[in-house]
């Protein structure tokens, strides 16, 4: 006989199941440029230009855009300069896409103030990028503890960011599952481009809802192929309708189309973003049809032989 006591039992379960369905995470699921920062000769921020790349992007089939990111300099911003940058996207972009905001900072008081300028500024969401200055001592525990106050305090929900290649950092597999399971913290942007680590985090993750994004295109394809959901990718500043053709190839299973596309964006990608950095993002930038401006000091210009490598690295593949 169906007792109270299992009737109050099953009610509590049927309660808990509606309100993990009915409370979702945010879909981060898609492609976002992380725009570069425009400055003029006298390397201010560039306002008149930047609204003109948005304009540009806004026609673009993108998720969103990532807002101070890497790629957008961010170190090299004031406070000031930063928030000012993510309102301006803010008053551009269409409701519909989403403004993911680089708000990570060294010490996890300064991350909490940060998160919480950026979103009172527009941001959707937040990127949040490992702490490293003292990377010696951010093990999954600190990292852990980090992120944890982090989202307990944001009033966004919260993006991991592993950039090894700029930290010296990589988050751990294990903090990563860890974090998954806060209700606050939505997915992984993982620059790392380990597609076995990769792989690994989606299927130790899958029980949770959580999203994971690669962090660059030249392995968006093989990102997709073991579950992620999207990319952030710098390649997406230049060729963003070619990055979102992929990823339209990629869900809908036409993955001879989406290698033949991948292998055409490999090189490009590379220029870019590790062989050449921000400088040569910019200069591409120009190429196509955006603004991209001069970097801020310290960063330089490309040398003239970088400059005619990188043309190579692009015409070589049909891009120019």
């Amino acid at each position: 006989m169906f007792s109270f006591r299992a009737l109050k039992k099953y009610r509590r379960g049927a309660a808990t199941l509606w309100k993990r369905t009915m409370t979702r995470k945010l879909d981060i699921g898609g492609i976002y440029p992380p725009i570069a920062t425009p400055f003029t000769e006298k390397e201010e921020v560039d306002y008149q230009k930047l609204d003109e790349n948005l304009q540009k992007y806004s026609k673009i089939p993108f998720k969103g855009l990532v807002v101070q990111g890497s790629n957008g300099e961010y170190p090299y911003l004031t406070v000031d300069e930063r928030l000012e940058v993510v309102r301006r996207v803010r008053c551009i972009l269409p409701s519909s896409m989403l403004l993911m905001a680089g708000s990570g900072c060294e010490s996890t008081r300064a991350t909490v103030h940060m998160t919480e300028v950026m979103a009172q500024a527009g941001a959707d969401a937040v990127l949040v990028v490992t702490p490293c200055f003292y990377r010696g001592r951010m093990n999954s525990q600190a990292l852990i503890q980090h992120y944890t106050k982090v989202a307990d305090a944001s009033p966004v929900p919260v993006v991991l960011y592993s950039v090894p290649g700029n930290t010296g950092l990589e988050l751990p597999v294990d903090a990563v599952i860890s974090l998954s399971q806060h209700p606050n913290i939505v997915g992984l942007k993982d620059s790392g481009g380990d597609i076995t680590r990769i792989g690994l985090i989606i299927h130790k993750t899958r029980l949770e809802d959580f999203q994971v994004l690669a962090g660059s295109a030249g392995f968006l394809m093989a990102a997709y192929s073991v579950g992620a959901v999207g990319g952030v990718c710098a390649l997406a500043n230049v060729l963003g309708k070619e990055v979102c053709d992929l990823e339209r190839l990629c869900l809908t299973g036409q993955w001879d189309k989406a290698r033949e596309l991948q292998h055409r964006l490999i090189e490009p990608n590379t220029a870019v973003t590790r062989k050449y950095g921000v400088a040569a993002l910019k200069q591409a930038m120009e190429w196509f049809g955006f603004h991209g401006g001069a970097t801020r000091s310290p960063l330089q210009p490309l040398l003239q032989t970088e400059l005619k490598q990188l043309r190579i690295d692009f015409s070589s593949n049909g891009w120019l």
